[in-house]
C-alpha cells in the first residue's frame, strides 16, 4: 500500500523520511513541489508521477507524502496520514518540524508499529503508548544511562481482544465522562441578507476516564437532525441503524466518538448579521466604509470572540478607521482588513466606520470584496441537537457525567 512516507517542511526541504518495502529516491517529492510552488494554498491530495502515485496532507506548517507504486483507495491512505499526525500531536503536544526532529527516535519507533509491510497495523492511541511510552525528561535520561528504549518488551493487551482500541486494566480514583458537542456554521450570505447556502459540520469529542471496562449508551433528543455520520470504530453501527443510539466501549482517554453532518437550510439557523456599506470612488477622492455588527438567532445566548477580515481591493492604500468597540488592523501589502471585536453587548451594537483611501484612477467597478466572519457561542448547539442520557452498564460505580455544547463559525462569508 505505502511504499514510503516523507515529511517536508515550508520551505520544501524533506527533513525525514521513512522506507517501508523498498528505498524510493526523495527526487520523486520534487512533483509534490512543483505543484505546491503553482498553488501553494490548493495542493491537489493526489499527484500521479510517471511511476508512482503521491497521496499528501498539509498540517500545522509541515506536509505528509505517502508514497505507492501500485494504485491505492486515496481516502484510507488520507485518513491515515492524518491518524499519523494526530498521534505526534497526541505524544509530543504539537507536530512542527524543530518537535518531530527533537524527538527522531520515538517518530521512527512509532511509523515502525503503525505500518507494517506498508499496511496500518495499530494506529489507536492506547496500543501505541503502551507498545511505546511517551517522551518525558526522566524517562529520556534513564534511557541515555540506560541505554534502554521507549519500545516496551510486551505486547498489549488490547491488541490481543476483540476490543483493540481500549487499553485493559484501567484503574481511575474519580470516574470521569465529557462530551463536547461543537458545531461548525458554514454560510454564505449575499449583500441584501439572504442566506445563499448554510449546513453544519458537527462532532462529538470525548475525554473518557473509567475504571475497567465500561459499555455506555448515549441517546439524542433528536437524532434524525443528522444527514451524514462518521463514527469511531467503537460504535455498534447496527445499533445506530435500528434504533439511532449510540452504544459503545470507549477508549481510555481523548477521542472523538463522531463526525456528523446537517445540510437542511431550514434547521440551519444564522446566529448574526453584519450591516456593511462600501463606496470606493477612483477619482482621487476618499472613500467610505461602515460596518454594523449584530446577533441574530443566538436563542439567548452572547456571541464572543468575534472578528471580522476583509480582504479589500487592490485598489486600496489604507484605512482610516474609528471603532467603537475592539481595535482593527490593516495591512497594506497583503490588503487584508481585521477587526477584532470580541464579546458583543447588547444594547450597544458594534460599528466601525472611516475613510478608505484609493488609488488615483484605479478602476473600482468590479471590487466587492466578501467577510470571512468568526465567532462562537457557548452553551448553545445551533442545530437544536440534545443529548437526552448517558447510560453505563458492565460497571458498578456511579461516573461523573457532563455535556457542553459550543456553536464556532466555520467557513462564514458575506458578500458585499
Amino acid at each position: 500500500m505505502i511504499h514510503s512516507l516523507f515529511i517536508i517542511n515550508p520551505s520544501g526541504d524533506v527533513f525525514l523520511e521513512k522506507h517501508w518495502r523498498s528505498v524510493i529516491p526523495r527526487s520523486v517529492c520534487d512533483y509534490y513541489l512543483e505543484a505546491q510552488r503553482a498553488s501553494p494554498n490548493d495542493v491537489p491530495p493526489v499527484l500521479a508521477a510517471p511511476h508512482h502515485y503521491l497521496i499528501s496532507i498539509q498540517r500545522g506548517g509541515v506536509a505528509l507524502v505517502a508514497v505507492s507504486k501500485q494504485e491505492v483507495a486515496p481516502l484510507f491512505v488520507i485518513e491515515f496520514l492524518h491518524r499519523v499526525f494526530d498521534t505526534f500531536q497526541d505524544y509530543f503536544s504539537d507536530c512542527t518540524e524543530t518537535i518531530i526532529k527533537e524527538n527522531y527516535v520515538v517518530v521512527y519507533e512509532l511509523l515502525d508499529e503503525m505500518l507494517d509491510n506498508g499496511f496500518p497495523l495499530a494506529t489507536e492511541s492506547n496500543i501505541l503508548k503502551e507498545l511505546i511510552k511517551p517522551p518525558n525528561i526522566l524517562r529520556t535520561i534513564a534511557n541515555t544511562v540506560t541505554g534502554k528504549s521507549n519500545v516496551s518488551s510486551i505486547l498489549p493487551s488490547g491488541q490481543l481482544s476483540n476490543v483493540p482500541w481500549r487499553r485493559s486494566g484501567v484503574k481511575y480514583a474519580n470516574n470521569e465522562a465529557y462530551f463536547d458537542v461543537v458545531e461548525e456554521v458554514d454560510a454564505i450570505i449575499d449583500k441584501s441578507g439572504a442566506t445563499v447556502s448554510a449546513e453544519i459540520q458537527g462532532y462529538i469529542d470525548c475525554c473518557i476516564k473509567l475504571s475497567g471496562m465500561p459499555d455506555l449508551t448515549l441517546t439524542f433528543v433528536n437524532p434524525r437532525l443528522f444527514d451524514d455520520v462518521s463514527f469511531h470504530p467503537c460504535v455498534r453501527f447496527k445499533r445506530w441503524e435500528s434504533e439511532r443510539i449510540l452504544s459503545f466501549i470507549p477508549p481510555d482517554g481523548n477521542f472523538r466518538l463522531m463526525s456528523y453532518h446537517v445540510g437542511s437550510q431550514s434547521v440551519v439557523a444564522i446566529p448574526m448579521y453584519v450591516r456593511h456599506n462600501l463606496v470606493l470612488k477612483s477619482n482621487g477622492d476618499q472613500g467610505r466604509l461602515d460596518l454594523t455588527v449584530g446577533p441574530k438567532q443566538t436563542m439567548g445566548r452572547t456571541l464572543e470572540n468575534v472578528s471580522l477580515e476583509i480582504c479589500m481591493p487592490k485598489c486600496v492604500l489604507n484605512c482610516s478607521l474609528t471603532a467603537n468597540q475592539g481595535k482593527y488592523s490593516y495591512d497594506p501589502v497583503s490588503k487584508v482588513l481585521v477587526w477584532d471585536i470580541g464579546r458583543i453587548e447588547l444594547p450597544k451594537l458594534p460599528n466601525i466606520r472611516g475613510s478608505v483611501s484609493v488609488a488615483s484612477g484605479a478602476d473600482t467597478s468590479g471590487a466587492n470584496p466578501s467577510i470571512n466572519v468568526h465567532f462562537t457561542i457557548p452553551a448553545l448547539a445551533v442545530s437544536g441537537l440534545r443529548v437526552s442520557r448517558l447510560d453505563m452498564y458492565g460497571a458498578k460505580y456511579k461516573p461523573f457525567k457532563g455535556v457542553k455544547y459550543v456553536t464556532k463559525a466555520g467557513k462564514f462569508h458575506i458578500r458585499m
